[in-house]
């Protein structure tokens, strides 16, 4: 298996993998200023919402180390400016905010420590977060066997492995993790258009782990549920509500509601960081909007015509009411998950 990972802190620089060139060409980049970190996240060099959070971390961690600030409440002050900058890089997934939030308020608990001691604070907590996320993989990795059988066909949308989190992978490690265990896993890759993130990120990760798979188009899970025996879907997920909405890639909503209408069991898989119970709802959580050019082009080349008004959601809400299960590094919650949420979150 070829070694990769989506991002790294390594001696005062974040090097992040190129996402936007798989899987064509493995070509990392070097970033020294917490900006061009939120260009990155923004321009999807860097994409999945643990490893945006990591990322996020670690561009406070650039803002820290290579500050030239002489008194703490001015070195503050510019982690907030640069926090600031890095909110507004993509605004769906919530692991971004958490890391975010969980640095600053770390660093104005001990203002009163010495400017060296918050710089190390701030890497040390950022480092935390990336470890953590790669635990809570492996977990949540085990903790979806229940779900599968010892022979199953498994549909899986977007992408959700090591490039999108901290090495492992969320929905995609408990897809890795039932491989490991010998079971005879085939999955069906759809496309995940407009970014084509599984036929380029979700394939070319399994092909390096050695999972049989198939790329289909996103329209084709129902024909597929019809035809050949699907024992699960599994995506991943941006931001879950307090009552089970989740906001995930764009095209979650449509499989969720073609597997309820064949029966197939539908699971959302996620760290404990995912989840938003300060969101009431689903249709409280933001969505962002993307360029128009990802609808009219493919690459380089223009699929529609001129002039033409395009409408770009990068995510969609799937009603609780469609979701079998949700699948976390803290265990599994079902039905009603006002309830049960709420008890993974307290664990």
């Amino acid at each position: 298996m070829q070694d990769y990972f989506s991002v790294r802190w390594k001696n005062g620089v974040v090097r992040m993998l190129d996402q936007r060139l798989l899987p064509g060409e493995l070509k990392y980049y070097d970033f020294v200023k917490c900006t061009e970190v939120a260009m990155a996240i923004k321009q999807m060099v860097i994409r999945g919402a643990p490893a945006i959070g990591i990322a996020a971390g670690y561009g406070l961690a650039l803002a820290a180390v290579h500050s030239r600030a002489t008194q703490s409440n001015e070195l503050i002050r510019e982690l907030r400016r640069d926090a600031d900058e890095l909110w507004q890089s993509r605004p769906t997934a919530v692991n971004l905010f958490a890391a975010i939030n969980r640095i600053l308020g770390l660093v104005v608990d001990n203002h009163d420590l010495g400017l060296e001691q918050i710089k190390s604070t701030v890497l040390s907590e950022a480092d935390k977060i990336a470890n953590e996320d790669l635990q809570m993989n492996r977990k949540i990795g085990l903790n979806g066997q229940q779900f599968i059988p010892e022979e199953a066909n498994i549909i899986h949308h977007c992408n959700t492995g090591a490039l999108a989190t901290g090495g492992y992978g969320t929905a995609l490690g408990v897809i890795r993790t039932a491989h490991e265990m010998g079971k005879k896993i085939h999955v069906y890759v759809d496309e995940t258009r407009p970014r084509l993130q599984g036929a380029r990120l979700t394939s070319w990760e399994l092909k390096q782990l050695e999972i049989p798979h198939t790329v289909i188009v996103d329209g084709a899970s129902g024909y597929f549920m019809q035809h050949t025996k699907i024992n699960a879907c599994l995506v991943g997920c941006d931001r879950i509500a307090a009552n089970g909405d989740v906001a995930n890639k764009i095209g979650t909503y449509n499989l969720a509601l073609v597997a309820f209408a064949h029966g197939v069991p539908f699971y959302s898989v996620g760290p404990r960081t995912s989840i938003d119970l300060s969101v009431t709802r689903g249709d409280e959580i933001p969505i962002e909007e993307r360029s128009a050019i990802e609808i009219t082009h493919i690459g380089q080349t223009q699929v529609t015509p001129d002039d033409v008004l395009v409408a770009n959601p990068a995510f969609d809400i799937t009603p609780a009411k469609y979701i079998s299960a949700i699948i976390t590094d803290a265990g599994v919650a079902f039905p009603p998950y006002e309830k049960t949420l709420l008890e993974l979150m307290s664990k």
